[in-house]
C-alpha cells in the first residue's frame, strides 16, 4: 500500500474470553468474533456483537477448527467438505446472534491453524473461500496478504481483504513466523507501530532476517489475546491517524 492510501481497516480477534474487548473497541474498525470452536460461546458472542454495535465496529465471524484445548492453533487434517460445513455452521451461528441484535455480519476471517493452512494450501483454500461465498456473497474474506486463501478467493469471485499483522514477524516468503519459533511475536509497542506504518505507507515489511519484502496492507490485525493488545491497538490507531490515515472497515 503506497503513501496515497488514506484509509485502513484495523481488525482484532475478540470474544475469546480474554476480557479486554471493551477496552479495545474504540481503536478498531472491525472485529473477528470467536464462534465457539476455539473459544467463546453463545453468551460471549452476544456480548461482543453488542459491543460492536455500541462502538460502530464491523462484525466478522472467526471460524476455527474444533480445538478448544489448543485454542485452534493445531493443524487438523479434515476432509475439505467437512471443513466447508464447519465454516458455514459457525458463520450461521454468528448470523443468528447478529440478526437478533439488528446488526449485519460484514466479513469472515478464519482462525489459527485453519487460517494458516488455507493460506499455504492451494487445494484447501477454495473450500474455505466457497464456504464464505455460498453463505453470503457480500461477505469479505480476510486472509493473509498475498496468500493462496486470498488468491483463490478472488478467483472464485469472493470479496477479499489482504491482512497484515502488527504483532507478528514475517519470513522472507511473506508468511508469518511460526509461533513455535523464537521472535514470532512482536512484544514492543514501538516495533509494532513502526511495522504497521511501513506496511501501510510503503507497501513493504522487513522480514525476520532483515530483508524488505513487498506486501499489500488492506486490513491490519491486532491479536486480542496478546499481552499488549490494548496498548498496541491504541498506539497503532493513534499513529495512523497522526499520519492522516482514516480508520474504517472495508
Amino acid at each position: 500500500m503506497k503513501s496515497e492510501m488514506k484509509t485502513i481497516d484495523i481488525n482484532c480477534d475478540l470474544g475469546e474470553g480474554v476480557g479486554n474487548d471493551g477496552a479495545i473497541m474504540p481503536y478498531i474498525s472491525s472485529a473477528n468474533i470467536a464462534c465457539g470452536y476455539h473459544a467463546g460461546d453463545e453468551n460471549s458472542m452476544k456480548q461482543t456483537v453488542q459491543l460492536c454495535k455500541k462502538y460502530n465496529v464491523a462484525i466478522g465471524a472467526h471460524p476455527s477448527y474444533p480445538d478448544k484445548p489448543n485454542f485452534g492453533r493445531t493443524d487438523m487434517l479434515l476432509h475439505p467438505g467437512e471443513i466447508y460445513e464447519m465454516i458455514v455452521k459457525q458463520i450461521n451461528y454468528l448470523e443468528k446472534i447478529a440478526e437478533e441484535n439488528d446488526v449485519p455480519v460484514h466479513h469472515v476471517k478464519p482462525h489459527g491453524a485453519l487460517y494458516n493452512m488455507a493460506a499455504r494450501d492451494k487445494a484447501l483454500a477454495p473450500f474455505v473461500a466457497l464456504a464464505i461465498l455460498d453463505t453470503n456473497p457480500k461477505y469479505i474474506l480476510y486472509g493473509l496478504s498475498g496468500s493462496y486463501l486470498v488468491k483463490e478467493g478472488k478467483h472464485l469471485g469472493v470479496k477479499t481483504a489482504n491482512e497484515v499483522f502488527a504483532d507478528r514477524t514475517y519470513k522472507d516468503d511473506g508468511s508469518l513466523t511460526s509461533r513455535t519459533k523464537p521472535g514470532a511475536l512482536i512484544e514492543d509497542t514501538g516495533k509494532a507501530v513502526a511495522q504497521v506504518l511501513q506496511m501501510v505507507k510503503e507497501g513493504t515489511v522487513t522480514s525476520i532476517t532483515g530483508k524488505k519484502i513487498p506486501i499489500i496492507a488492506e486490513t491490519v490485525c491486532i491479536h486480542g489475546d496478546g499481552e499488549h493488545a490494548i496498548e498496541f491497538a491504541k498506539a497503532v490507531h493513534n499513529a495512523l491517524v497522526a499520519e492522516g490515515v482514516e480508520i474504517r472497515a472495508r
